[in-house]
């Protein structure tokens, strides 16, 4: 059983090693930290949280650093997060303010994340499955090629540049953006896949040139709409990985597999169990199962109106927890405004 002066020394130890990168001593937390207690007194407790397997000794006659599980400790019990500094706050407004779309949102929000706090940031996109299809358009581009738009009520754009292979005069173009819009327009995303993939089940009429284009166009519509369905991340920050490759360690290469994969961090980011505030860590050896042992991810939930998702941080388990939690939790409420304020506006 730990003491509360030894849980405090945990933290000491946790934020020693997190700002100077070397092993910590009894000696340093006197005099760095106002105890009140001998250098003995502390090794005393050192020597408990040993026992508890909340810190170690990475060397021989070394201070000691901390376990994943004194991290956890450390987060769950001791980690009191540290409030953004007018200037961190202003940036992330400045940062956010004005998107053109949520795609242009969550590409500023990643970045305004790495910018804060130098580790990977993630978001994962909301699933857009529950969202009904408002909008289909075809431009035409010339030379037998367009651009087809799709547009969700909740404000998901995508734009795709298409071979159509012909070029159709403007009533032709009505026809075939009338039957497209016709199989999809104002239903749910799941319905009106369904819809298309009935129409692609059967054979086009070879000689109707109207008909061949709206088979193009419908495949094409239900790849977006397949899309919108998936689970998807949008990230940046992944060069500083190769930064801070002296805080794994192991090798990185696993963490830059799963960012250019996507799916394991896309599982590991859906499964984190959050708390009451929404905020959720997995640390260290939590994520050996995803084969990410070496790493540690924080995430907030942010809302959007179809549902809810995530925004995190990817980095080493020596990161600053207190920050990094605070980072992902201002930037996800200020995310959640923003989308219930267009919304709002729709």
């Amino acid at each position: 059983m730990v003491s509360e002066r030894g849980l405090q020394v945990l933290r000491a130890i946790v934020q020693d090693y997190v700002d100077t990168r070397e092993p910590v001593g009894s000696k340093a937390i006197v005099e760095r930290h106002q105890f009140g207690v001998s250098a003995a007194t502390i090794r005393n407790d050192m020597a408990l949280l040993e026992d508890e397997e909340l810190i170690a000794a990475p060397h021989t006659s070394s201070g000691r650093v901390p376990t994943d599980k004194g991290y956890r400790v450390f987060v769950d019990h001791l980690a009191e997060l540290r409030p953004l500094t007018p200037a961190q706050r202003t940036a992330i407004t400045s940062l956010l303010e004005g998107p053109a779309d949520l795609d242009d949102l969550l590409v500023r929000t990643v970045r305004a994340l790495t910018r804060l706090t130098g580790q990977v940031a993630l978001v994962q996109y909301p699933s857009f499955a529950r969202a009904d299809v408002s909008h289909v358009e075809v431009v035409p581009l010339g030379g037998g090629r367009g651009v087809i738009i799709v547009v969700t009520d909740h404000g998901r754009v995508s734009q795709r540049i298409a071979t159509l292979g012909a070029d159709l005069d403007e009533s032709e173009l009505a026809v075939v953006k009338g039957r497209i819009a016709d199989l999809v327009t104002g239903k749910r995303i799941r319905d009106g896949l369904q819809a298309l993939t009935a129409l692609l089940e059967a054979e086009p009429d070879a000689a109707a040139q109207t008909d061949r284009v709206v088979h193009t166009v419908a495949r094409i519509v239900a790849e977006e709409l397949e899309e919108f369905r998936q689970d998807k991340l949008v990230m940046a920050g992944s060069a500083t990985l190769a930064r801070r490759e002296g805080d794994f360690r192991g090798s990185i290469y696993p963490l830059l597999e799963a960012i250019e994969e996507q799916v394991t961090l896309v599982r590991l980011m859906s499964e984190m169990v959050a708390d009451a505030q929404g905020l959720a860590a997995s640390i260290g050896r939590e994520n050996e199962p995803f084969g990410l042992a070496e790493a540690s991810v924080v995430a907030s939930d942010y809302d959007a109106a179809v549902s809810r998702a995530r925004v995190g941080l990817l980095g080493p388990t020596r990161m600053d927890y207190p920050t990094n939690l605070a980072a992902v939790r201002a930037v996800a409420h200020y995310l959640s405004r923003l989308l219930e304020e267009d919304e709002r506006a729709r």
